[in-house]
């Protein structure tokens, strides 16, 4: 059974954060603000267990031949952020918003053309259902650090996309006292409060941090709500000078998540042959069978340990429980030829889904020099699983709804006769050792890794084995740049077997990437320019020998991504710091039997650019002013797997404004106004799964924030 929680024991846990006492005292670690990037010391910000995602170890990005980006917390503070989606919308290689702007419910982006299913937390998978639509999603009130890690990471993670990852790195505790407290408001009523504390309890060996927020807002789709609670205390216990120990907590509750639902691309995207368009904003749906409620809790601990100065050990460790319940109306609309704007046919349903999952990972690493090598070792060995339940009932047709004068109180749920009920269970677990290199001889440096790994699935009947690897070099050259090439592997499990009983073997990618990566040696300029081609083999296809009524598939599949991508960032002056991205993305579908051969995947963009300039005033009557403005175009997409259509391309402009108020008056020193305008001229745009279900883009929202620091 899901346990629900109260509205009123939930407002019991927000108040208390909020009156959270102070449990000591020191200087102000406020991040200071140069040209949007962070100066504050990254082991203390990112806590001793920290691990670059690239590597699973403490070397420097820079140090790993393959490409990988980085967004601080004051790129995500300026720009503000209130997603992962959003957070992305400036990296290279990713395309976002997959599900438009309307759905908040999950974090749906691409890299390199293929949809990521999931991201991490703190090096930890975030389970959910495949398929479905339970996902646990990080708000960024508790995001330290993003990392998107660019092609097959399968070698330190298992199961995974062959694009890449992205690794949402939490906030830390702290043992300098600092507490934040945060208010907004803006468009669609925007109603937002949050809290965010650190320091030292005392005089003891414990550092502290919590974080609270609430928030409500309206949908962009009409007569919709957008509700949010999340408490997430951590604790630091610094054992000795070689032990820490974390405890950490996240807990959300969406009790109203917005939208889950498409609209039909004739009459949206296109024109409707059979005249009549729709509101972008139009809701669809019924108020009386509308629920969107999502519940979830992470609890987790890292253990840190020093064996000497040159051998570390690391366990992390978490335990996930989640659950949603949704009751939705969808258009049953499918012929984009016979759509009345009048008259849209549409069918009931409900899911009920629940998740409970375990992930520990354990990781030693040392270094140790052979014949004048110096290697940087690393062995792992991590296992998670995963249990959930999903219930699908479809209530069938209901009435139909006049597009253009909606009547959205239709329904009436004691009427509803389920016209099936379905469940679904999710039984799955996966143990994976791996073993990693890297070695440094002078300005070369070496990678090699490989990892074996066992998947099942109890519900799907799979036993599979895979080996993944990754091999790399770069050399750094005195005046900055820094050539690197690799070839990595990842996979993701296939259920299913063939016509012959033989079980399906699972999904492989393949990359080759050579690039260059460029600091200057002030670090004011730092670039990477990398040219990849990832091959996706062994996906389903149906069997050419089927005859009528037969559902047989082979592995003959083959998806094949090539690609340019660029991403530089320039202190140009004091004052003045730009960022500039671009990805030339070719994708194909290189073998088929079904017709699809040579046809592009919807979602992937030939051509994507963004572009952001930040602008801090020191002197004068404008002191303490930071000024932020971005453009960000993305290409046209197909609309379906059979490239029948487009989806137009669009152009974005986002801006950002902070003040620091303490340059007004000493007795307003520690906080700071700041305005954000996201896509300002309120373009408005598309992405597509096929011709009759299409996502909304985000529209234009303006949002004003005042945050204390003390």
């Amino acid at each position: 059974m899901q346990q629900q929680h109260s509205h009123s024991v939930l407002a019991l846990a927000i108040t208390t954060a909020l009156a959270f006492p102070n449990l000591a005292h020191a200087e102000e670690n406020q991040a200071t603000y140069d040209s949007g990037v962070t100066t504050l010391d990254t082991v203390t910000v990112l806590g001793q267990a920290y691990r670059n995602t690239a590597t699973k170890t403490a070397l420097l990005p820079e140090e790993t031949p393959q490409a990988i980006s980085t967004l601080d917390s004051a790129t995500l503070e300026i720009r503000d952020v209130k997603s992962v989606n959003e957070a992305l919308r400036y990296v290279s290689g990713v395309n976002t918003e997959l599900r438009g702007g309307s759905v908040k419910l999950y974090d749906t982006f691409n890299i390199r053309g293929f949809d990521v299913e999931k991201s991490y937390y703190d090096g930890l998978a975030l389970q959910h259902l495949t398929g479905w639509n339970l996902q646990p999603q990080i708000d960024p009130v508790a995001i330290e650090q993003i990392e998107v890690f660019k092609g097959p990471t399968s070698v330190l993670y298992g199961a995974m996309s062959p694009g890449g990852m992205v690794n949402i790195i939490a906030k830390a505790p702290q043992q300098e006292q600092n507490t934040e407290v945060s208010v907004s408001t803006g468009s669609h009523n925007l109603k937002e409060a949050s809290i965010d504390t650190t320091g030292q309890i005392g005089e003891s060996d414990f550092n502290y941090r919590l974080i609270a927020k609430a928030s409500e807002r309206n949908s962009q789709i009409s007569g919709i709500k957008e509700t949010r609670y999340l408490i997430a205390p951590s604790v630091d216990w610094n054992v000795s000078e070689d032990t820490l120990i974390n405890v950490n907590l996240y807990y959300q509750r969406d009790p109203s998540a917005g939208v889950n639902y498409a609209v039909p691309g004739v009459g949206t995207l296109y024109d409707n042959p059979n005249g009549g368009n729709l509101d972008q904003n139009t809701f669809l749906g019924d108020h009386n069978w509308h629920e969107m409620d999502r519940e979830f809790l992470l609890a987790g601990y890292k253990i840190n340990h020093n064996i000497n100065d040159r051998w570390t050990f690391l366990q992390n460790a978490r335990f996930m429980d989640a659950s949603l319940k949704q009751k939705n109306i969808a258009h049953a609309e499918n012929d984009p030829n016979k759509l009345d704007p009048s008259n849209i046919s549409r069918y009931a349903y409900s899911t009920d889904e629940s998740s409970q999952g375990f992930i520990i990972d354990n990781q030693l690493s040392g270094v140790i020099t052979l014949a004048d090598l110096e290697h940087n070792l690393l062995f792992g060995a991590d296992y998670q699983t995963l249990k959930g339940d999903s219930r699908y009932i479809n209530y069938g047709s209901v009435a139909s709804i006049d597009a253009n004068n909606p009547n959205n109180n239709q329904i009436n749920p004691d009427k509803l006769t389920p016209a099936s009920d379905t469940r679904y269970e999710v039984d799955s677990e996966q143990t994976g050792v791996y073993i990693q290199d890297q070695v440094r001889l002078d300005q070369l440096v070496l990678m090699a890794g490989g990892r074996f790994d066992n998947y099942k699935s109890n519900n799907s009947d799979i036993n599979q084995n895979n080996f993944s690897y990754r091999i790399g070099a770069l050399y750094e050259f005195a005046n900055g740049l820094s050539p690197f090439i690799n070839y990595a592997t990842s996979f993701e499990p296939v259920a299913g077997k063939d016509r012959s009983g033989n079980d399906f073997k699972p999904s492989e990618g393949k990359q080759i990437e050579a690039g260059v990566k460029y600091m200057s040696n002030d670090m004011s300029k730092t670039a990477t320019v990398s040219a990849f081609q990832i091959v996706k083999e062994n996906a389903l296809t149906a069997d050419p020998n089927n005859k009528p009524g037969d559902t047989f598939q082979v592995q003959t599949g083959e998806i094949t991504s090539k690609g340019i991508e660029f991403e530089g960032q320039i202190d140009a002056t004091d004052n003045v710091n730009l960022l500039v991205n671009y990805t030339y993305l070719d994708m194909k579908i290189t073998k088929d039997n079904t017709g699809l051969e040579g046809k592009t995947p919807i979602r992937t963009p030939k051509h994507s650019a963004s572009a952001w300039a930040t602008y801090s005033v020191y002197n004068g009557i404008l002191a303490g002013t930071t000024a932020g403005t971005g453009v960000r175009y993305v290409g046209e997409t197909h609309v379906d797997a059979a490239n029948t259509n487009m989806v137009p391309g669009y152009t974005v402009v986002d801006l950002g404004m902070q003040y620091d108020l303490g340059e007004l008056a000493p007795s307003l020193t520690g906080a700071r106004a700041s305005l954000t305008a996201k896509n300002l001229f309120n373009k408005e745009y598309y992405s597509c799964y096929n011709s009759m279900n299409c996502w909304v883009g985000a529209e234009r929202t303006v949002e004003a924030t005042v945050k204390y620091n003390f």
